[in-house]
């Protein structure tokens, strides 16, 4: 496996095991996170599985997980002006 940098190709992490929420709708719509070997996250648009991925570290996901728990993300969300 290559050397996980923010930007690279998501079709470069070999081995990888993509999840998206159970929540994602069937037009492919979704994103899609990856545990990679070096504890790193990697996170990529399922409607385009070889584009990029963006590699980020566990505390990183933690904060915006957390962040979509309390709230802080939801004006972003549908129907949101």
């Amino acid at each position: 496996m290559r050397e996980a940098f923010n930007g690279m190709a998501a079709a470069d992490l070999d081995g990888v095991v993509w999840q998206k929420s159970r929540h994602s709708n069937s037009q492919g719509n979704c994103v899609e996170f990856a545990a990679l070997p070096g504890g790193d996250v990697a996170m990529r648009n399922s409607r385009f599985p070889d584009g990029p991925a963006l590699v980020y570290t566990r505390a990183e996901i933690e904060a915006m997980l957390l962040g979509v728990k309390d709230g802080e993300f939801d004006h972003l969300g549908a129907g949101a002006n």
